[in-house]
């Protein structure tokens, strides 16, 4: 089947104000309450083409507003609970997201009946059930869980009526592709899609054409476009030690960095920035990866958001379920090699208008992936010189020789025909070593002559 992409812009549109939009009373009350005034551009331009009942895709960066995008015209479309079953099912890739998510409808639908429920891995399947089975109107749930709900008849699929994918870069790239299509078999054939993204990479293109029927395409800014409001920095540190003394001197500055996000790659870097910042800087510190509990990263998040928490230290799997306001800076500490992270990543600060600062931390072996990070946001990021203060650390046992090793495999990646810089050693080794071979067979079969001839 043939499929059209319909593409708004932005400067197509006049409007200033919630009103003019044709909420329902109950939510611009809701609206009001928040403070909300003006629409932001995503909201803006997605609001009127859900409420015209087409499939939507939606392409906004991360604290763009994209969640009241599409919560804003589901609460005017539900206008108040009904029956028993979910009208409206909304899948996001993480339980933090899911959490989020939940949080958000219930805010916007507080002047309402309408009822919605949350439920993600990590607990007990029966729990979510027993939340489900008074009647919900809204269900956001992770794909997995969702999936466990059914199978076990929990739950009724029967009169979804909007199906919401949110964060789906994140979906595919986390490989729920097979979960997805899955759920597409079991929802009614008849119902409005929308589909919501920070990026539009080949796998979003790929689930849009398979999921979408004409839908409207709705883009904000260029696909994989930073906020503008975020404040970009670079700075060039040979090792692990001296990354660790530059957070520990930067966060050091507490009028300036009052609330701050850490990302690492890995658990291991989380646990040791951890560490290193528990006593060299005030305020409270969490720390949030997936060996925590699931209590224990519920509320980390939640103290983060209520300003309760300073330093929150995260590896990626939170970075597109925090949505703190106010978040003065990101720091990067270490560079995700899924490029599209950093777009999320950066995007936890500078939200609902404000300003903020990402800050980015290079080793050498790092500055290849940053210069294709740069290729897709389409800017150069800014060099900052390491301040005086901070000491340049030694590295750490076989460090230096992993990030050469690493430096090999991407130049390779650029040039096939690369060797390596270790190839010459290699060959000299392996040259060494077959003369030595050459020479211990010679050597034993000398002695083997020698003992012939002592035979009596």
């Amino acid at each position: 089947m043939n499929r059209i992409l319909f593409l708004i812009f932005a400067k197509n549109f006049t409007m200033a104000y919630f009103e003019d939009l044709k909420l329902t009373k109950s939510v611009q009350k809701a609206i009001a309450e928040i403070g909300f005034i003006e629409p932001t551009p995503i909201q803006e331009q997605a609001i009127p083409a859900i409420k015209s009942g087409k499939d939507v895709l939606g392409i906004a960066q991360t604290g763009t507003g994209k969640t009241a995008a599409y919560i804003l015209p589901i609460l005017t479309y539900l206008v108040k609970a009904e029956g028993e079953d979910p009208r409206v099912v909304v899948l996001v890739p993480t339980r933090e997201l899911s959490i989020q998510v939940g949080e958000d409808i219930e805010e916007l639908a507080q002047f309402t009946n309408i009822r919605s429920v949350a439920v993600y891995g990590g607990i007990g399947w029966t729990k979510h059930a027993e939340m489900i089975v008074p009647g919900i109107d809204i269900l956001v749930a992770t794909p997995g869980r969702l999936l466990d709900l059914y199978q076990h008849n929990v739950l009724s699929l029967k009169k979804v009526k909007i199906l919401v994918i949110d964060e789906a870069d994140r979906m595919l790239d986390m490989g729920f592709l097979p979960q997805l299509k899955s759920i597409f078999e079991i929802l009614p054939m008849r119902k409005q899609n929308l589909l919501f993204s920070a990026t539009f990479n080949e796998k979003v293109e790929t689930i849009a054409a398979e999921f979408l029927d004409f839908p409207v395409r709705v883009e904000v800014a260029p696909s994989a476009t930073p906020v503008e409001m975020v404040k970009q920095m670079v700075y060039h540190v040979p090792n692990f030690q001296t990354k660790l003394n530059l957070v520990s001197y930067l966060l050091s500055d507490v009028e300036d960095f009052k609330k701050v996000l850490i990302f690492c790659k890995t658990k291991v870097s989380a646990e040791e920035v951890f560490k290193a910042i528990k006593s060299r800087s005030d305020g409270e510190k969490r720390i949030l990866h997936s060996n925590k509990g699931q209590s224990s990263r519920i509320n980390s998040i939640s103290a983060f958001k209520n300003d309760e928490v300073r330093i929150l230290i995260s590896t990626d799997v939170s970075a597109r379920g925090i949505d703190a306001s106010k978040v003065t800076h990101v720091i990067n500490f270490d560079v995700p090699t899924n490029y599209d992270d950093y777009i999320h990543r950066i995007g936890r600060t500078a939200r609902a208008g404000n300003h903020g600062v990402a800050i980015t931390m290079l080793d050498p072996s790092e500055e290849w992936h940053f210069l294709n990070i740069e290729k897709i946001i389409r800017m150069p990021v800014p060099v900052y010189e390491v301040p005086v203060e901070v000491e340049f650390g030694d590295y750490g046992t076989y460090e230096q020789k992993d990030q050469l090793r690493e430096i090999d495999r991407q130049k390779r990646i650029d040039d096939p025909t690369f060797k390596g810089a270790f190839h010459e050693k290699k060959r000299k080794l392996h040259k060494d070593t077959r003369s030595y071979n050459d020479r211990f067979v010679k050597k034993q079969s000398t002695q083997a002559k020698k003992k012939r001839r002592l035979k009596p």
